[in-house]
């Protein structure tokens, strides 16, 4: 069963919008999609079984998509792994993988299904962008050749890549990005040698499409927005969420804020896996999202988007992330400091013990300052305000910035940084700043019951204060600035500088 989230105002425009020509806005879908997962083996299945197993989960993204497109989606978003699952090793992935061609080969799958071989899935996601004249993104798997002339090329004679594909309402194969920044546990794919910038045009704007772990780095995140102006990114991804900080609809809608595009964001649904939160994020604000970790079903969701943001009124202004900060003297230099642990980074804490004040607390380069009033400070619930200030190195290597005020887990201070789902403690007024070294700051407020908060409840001031906008109380459980300092990244071995790809022009639609 598929739940679906839409406005009644969206529905409406929908029947009057134009199909013809350049379009002011445009209809956006995503689902979060409970993937049938396969039997693990130590062994490949064969390709039939494999073949199978993928036309269950495509027969559940069909009628998503039928949905969607019934109900205006111009486009629609799918999750990574979506179509086979995950758990591989390189040899049991391999009858699941087909060879996806360059775009620049102009080929439409549902009308030639055995122009490139062998390849039912395409053949199948074209058909249903083509039969429901809808944009239809979908993460599988790519396979190719290569030769022992090839110093990288593996033992067994190929390459095996993460793959985005996008077929566009004509069922044409318009785009193809090999995911660039796998995650440790991806060890059925390789890395790309070079990282592959692909974007393409549409009457609704241009889009730009990487994956999952992808966004937590320069290249290509940031570097396809920035060169080639993007109006929306495409983001499947494969996220289990890791509290307080990196919980998939806070981070990812805090991304397309501070990056300024829309981001149609769709997550896998896996309870078990905590893997949940999937969303339609514009630059100025949250369309629509969805979190459950109650119940195993998928969820469509719609929403109006700009298809060109940036030429808005609207468009948010630039931010100085550090131009508040290092004009404030740190507050209280009395406050005791105590270290604690988020996600394998020490952070440096200090309790907020007042119902309302002015704290700072500094690791190395980075001071947080915080400015507070709450409503009431309950004895049974303890805040602390953190920072820190260096390089992640579990699962990746990233340098990080953050500044957060959340709540421990428990009164017990050694809490601090566990995950904790609910809070009562309202939070009147708040300001949030630090003296951050990059431009790259990501600020999200996570409510009692992870959920995100209001934009008419918080604002981020372009002097780089984190703020509270109406007077409401908020049970907070987490307010946080997370930097991303790039240049200080360690180098990646081997990977050469990003390369751009797109198809050859056709009109009205241009890679």
């Amino acid at each position: 069963m598929i739940a679906s989230y839409f406005p009644k105002y969206v529905a409406i425009f929908a029947l009057f919008v134009l199909s013809v020509g350049a379009l002011d806005t445009f209809i956006a879908a995503v689902y979060e999609h409970a993937v049938i997962l396969p039997n693990r083996t130590e062994t490949p299945i064969p390709r039939e079984d494999a073949l199978l197993l993928m036309n269950k989960n495509m027969d559940v993204l069909e009628n998503a998509v039928q949905l969607a497109a019934k109900q205006g989606a111009h486009i629609i978003v799918t999750p990574e792994d979506g179509i086979y699952g995950w758990d591989f090793t390189r040899e049991t992935i391999y009858p699941y993988l087909e060879d996806i061609p360059d775009p620049k080969v102009n080929w439409i799958p549902c009308k030639d299904p055995q122009r490139f071989g062998y390849t039912p899935v395409q053949e199948r996601l074209s058909c249903l962008a083509k039969n429901n004249s809808i944009y239809v993104v979908a993460n599988i798997g790519d396979k190719k050749p290569c030769n022992i002339s090839d110093l990288q090329c593996p033992p067994d004679g190929r390459y095996q890549y993460n793959t985005n594909v996008v077929f566009d309402s004509e069922g044409r194969l318009v785009a193809r990005y090999h995911k660039y920044n796998l995650f440790a546990p991806e060890i059925q794919f390789d890395f790309p040698k070079d990282s592959e910038l692909v974007t393409f045009d549409t009457p609704f704007g241009k889009f730009g499409i990487f994956t999952c772990f992808d966004i937590f780095s320069h290249d290509p995140a940031v570097m396809v927005v920035n060169t080639f102006q993007i109006d929306s990114v495409l983001f499947p991804s494969a996220w289990y969420n890791l509290l307080p900080l990196l919980s998939a609809a806070p981070f990812h809608s805090a991304w397309a804020r501070t990056m300024r595009v829309n981001l149609l964001a769709a997550n896998t649904h896996d309870t078990r896996m905590h893997m949940t939160g999937s969303g339609i994020y514009a630059p100025e604000a949250v369309k629509v999202y969805h979190y459950d970790m109650e119940t195993d079903s998928g969820q469509l969701m719609l929403s109006e988007l700009k298809s060109r943001p940036r030429s808005e009124p609207s468009y948010p202004a630039t931010v100085d992330w550090r131009a508040y900060a290092t004009g404030v003297k740190p507050f209280s230099s009395e406050q005791s400091h105590f270290p604690g642990m988020i996600y394998f980074d020490e952070f440096t804490f200090t309790e907020l013990k007042k119902n309302a004040g002015n704290y700072s607390v500094c690791q190395k380069d980075l001071c947080c300052h915080l400015t507070y009033k709450m409503s009431e400070k309950r004895t049974d619930e303890v805040y602390v305000l953190g920072a820190f200030d260096g390089l992640h190195t579990v699962e990746g290597q990233y340098y990080l910035q953050i500044c957060t005020l959340l709540k421990c887990q428990t009164t017990d201070l050694g809490t601090c940084g566990e995950p904790v789902g609910s809070a009562f403690t309202k939070f009147e007024e708040f300001s949030l700043s630090g003296t951050f070294g990059t431009n790259y700051v990501f600020p999200q407020i996570v409510l009692s019951g992870s959920q995100l908060t209001p934009e008419r409840h918080y604002e981020v001031s372009r002097d780089g204060r984190l703020k509270n906008r109406s007077r409401t109380p908020l049970p907070v459980l987490v307010m946080a600035l997370y930097g991303r300092v790039f240049e200080k990244d360690p180098p990646r071995l081997g990977q050469g500088p990003g390369k751009l790809q797109g198809a050859p022009s056709r009109a009205p639609f241009q890679d």
